[in-house]
């Protein structure tokens, strides 16, 4: 079966810096797979040209079998590919109902007049959408929350509503950036359990950039590392941790 994405000598320059250089990499359906190294190594531009952010400067990214590599962000989440951010990027106004009601119209069957005019068919989608939702939020346990504003939550709670908000584009690859950043101990320990549970449940891709390597090497079944926008080393945790590459650059004796 052919990778679900596959990016071939992806490179892309800024002036005279190259971010990222002939990046190879393939995730197929349903796999978890981790990317890593140290800050500046070109982890979040990698989700940017995956996400249509960045247009490659070379190479070529192809998903589901059609290249995305001058796609529109907007696009390539019509096509299923859904992320989230280091910093957290809910709409902290809104409830945390209509945090995730927004992504559901990216699937409208209707148009503009459709919503205009608000017919019967505008009826049964909305009232469609509102179940979604609310099956969605009952999942993750944020049902309860759901006539509240995002701000008001908490912070792993925020991270969480952000996840489902990005489910809620029915992905087939999630992209998640730096999900445990600024948990506890106690919240690294359920996220994990999350991830895992949202491929199992949702048969989806996820491809994972963390810093936290208890977190990667504890849910991740392969893991690609970068350095200086150069992969350097690739392969099951077992493999990369001991990679001689890989603990001068970033994971330290």
């Amino acid at each position: 079966m052919p990778p679900l994405l596959q990016i071939d000598k992806a490179t892309i320059r800024f002036g005279g810096l190259t971010a990222v250089s002939e990046l190879d990499l393939q995730i197929g359906r349903n796999e978890l797979v981790g990317l890593i190294g140290p800050n500046g190594a070109g982890k979040t531009t990698a989700f940017n040209l995956i996400t249509g952010v960045y247009q490659p400067t070379a190479g070529n990214i192809t998903f589901d079998g059609q290249s995305i590599a001058r796609s529109k962000p907007y696009r390539i989440t019509a096509r299923g590919i859904a992320r989230t951010f280091q910093n957290i990027r809910l709409f902290p106004s809104l409830t945390v109902f209509d945090n995730v009601r927004t992504v559901f119209h990216l699937h409208l069957r209707g148009d503009v007049r459709h919503a205009l005019w608000r017919g019967k068919g505008y009826h049964a989608e909305e009232k469609s959408i509102a179940e979604r939702v609310r099956e969605l939020l009952d999942i993750f346990q944020l049902g309860k929350f759901r006539d509240e504003p995002a701000k008001s939550l908490s912070y792993g709670d925020q991270r969480r509503l952000e996840i489902v908000r990005a489910l809620a584009a029915r992905p087939k690859l999630l992209l998640l950036d730096e999900p445990a950043a600024g948990m506890n101990a106690t919240e690294k320990v359920e996220l994990t359990r999350l991830i895992r549970y949202i491929r199992d449940r949702f048969q989806i891709a996820i491809l994972l950039v963390e810093h936290d390597m208890h977190v990667v090497m504890g849910i991740c079944e392969r893991i690609v590392v970068l350095d200086y926008g150069v992969k350097i080393a690739e392969g099951n945790p077992d493999e990369v941790r001991v990679n001689s590459k890989v603990i001068a650059a970033y994971l330290g004796e």
